[in-house]
């Protein structure tokens, strides 16, 4: 299964952009969009597919953050 991610671009160099996922930066191709440092995107397979509202994209983290802290404890119970 695949999942695109939202993050926060950084710095944007031409065609490449870094962008900031819950606090991990990676470089993505930004060709298929129109974006600017600051704005949130939608990331999936190393390209840009879309801008997002920062709300959503905020939401979307949240529920990625909400998903890693279940995972850990649902892991730490296990190693009981």
């Amino acid at each position: 299964m695949c999942v695109a991610v939202p993050g926060r671009i950084t710095e944007i160099n031409g065609d490449l952009a870094k962008v900031n996922i819950m606090n991990n930066t990676t470089e993505v191709n930004i060709k298929l969009v129109s974006a600017k440092i600051g704005d949130y995107v939608l990331i999936h397979a190393g390209c840009v597919l879309e801008v997002m509202k920062k709300d959503v994209a905020e939401e979307i983290l949240c529920m990625f953050q909400e998903l890693e802290e279940d995972t850990n404890e649902d892991s730490s119970a296990s190693e009981r």
